[in-house]
Formats: structure tokens, sequence, C-alpha cells
């Protein structure tokens, strides 16, 4: 019996060995070795080293003094009745989409109601054709990043709010838009936090 059992034993020792210690522990050195920011959650920090958020996930902006990134369908539970989810835009414990599809009137009503938005904040909006993303929704809902042509449109907004010159806000844009990833993967895109980070460090506004 032990004859039989020794081997099983010592493959299931080495296997626990090499991949519940040897492997975490070597991934995890060479991660905070070559890539600490990355292996810490890519967090982005004020000068003074308070943590703002992540690169990687978004956040919702709300004032008009800032840029806002794209829709988000993330839900949260509904405190009246756990059974049931209310709107939470950009609620990190709960990435998804809003699993609408197109013949949908919920969609339909949906982006009306935030077109109508856009338009009521920027009336030069009103009859332009606009970036997708400026009213669709990501599949997870946490997109951290917006199209350049969406930043664009909101740097009047943007602006006006913070008493900028409006070349000023463009170069903002283009300083902080990002090519596709190795020139062919992915589009061209520009972190609404990092720019409004430049932002308030340019033009500093009240929260």
């Amino acid at each position: 019996m032990i004859k039989f059992l020794s081997p099983a034993l010592r493959v299931t020792a080495v296997t626990f060995v090499l991949c519940g210690l040897a492997y975490p522990f070597a991934v995890t050195g060479i991660g905070q070795l070559l890539f600490p920011s990355q292996a810490n959650g890519s967090l982005v920090k004020t000068p003074e080293g308070q943590v703002i958020g992540s690169a990687l996930i978004g956040q919702q902006w709300d004032a008009p003094q800032w840029f806002h990134g794209r829709p988000s369908a993330t839900t949260d539970t509904d405190p009246k009745d756990p059974l049931k989810t209310v709107p939470s835009p950009y609620n990190a414990a709960s990435s998804s989409g809003s699993n609408l599809g197109p013949t949908s009137q919920a969609l339909s009503d949906r982006l009306t109601a935030d077109r109508h938005a856009l338009e009521q904040a920027q009336p030069e909006l009103a009859g332009q054709t606009l970036p997708a993303d400026m009213l669709t929704t990501s599949a997870s809902g946490l997109d951290p990043d917006i199209s350049p042509a969406n930043a664009a449109l909101q740097a009047t907004r943007v602006a006006q709010q913070r008493g900028a010159p409006l070349d000023h806000v463009l170069a903002l844009v283009q300083a902080n838009t990002q090519e596709p990833t190795l020139g062919v993967f992915g589009e061209s895109r520009v972190n609404v936090l990092a720019l409004n980070q430049a932002l308030q460090r340019d033009y500093p506004a009240h929260q």
C-alpha cells in the first residue's frame, strides 16, 4: 500500500511546492521588481501622494468642469429590496454591461435621454453626429478611456467652466492621447482620470 501511495504523495508535495509556493512567489517578485506600478493596480496619485484612483478603472465625473467618461450600466443592490438592483454607475464591485439588445425600447429611451442631457449641457452639440462612446456603455461598465473625438467635443464646456483658453484644453487632450498599442492593437484613446488630473494641475477648480 505504502509503495503505491508514496509516489502519489511525492508528486502532490512537489506540485504543491512548485504551484502553490514557488510559482506565486516568483511571479509576485518579478512583478514587483519589473512592473511595480502595474502589479499594485496602476494606482494614480496626487503630487502629495494621495491615491485618487486607478488608470485601469473608470470613475464617475458629473460636474461640468471635468471631462466625463462614457456612460456606465453597472448596478448595485437595491437597499429597499435585496432581490432588485438599482443603477450605480462605475460600481467596481459589479462590473457589467446593460445586456440590452439593439431592438430594446429601454436602450432607445436611455440613448434619447442621454443625448438630450448632453445637448442641454452643450447646446452646440445639437444635431451633430456624436462619437459612439459618448452615448454607449462599455461591456464592463468601467472603461477608463474615451475617444479623442469624445474628449474634443467636451473641451468647449470644460474650457468655459475653467475659464481656460480652448486651444490650451485641446492641447491637454492631445498630450493625453494614447496611440494604439504597438501601433495596431485597439484605437487611440484618452484616459479620463489622467486628463482630468492634468486639467486640475494647469487650471485648478474647486472639486
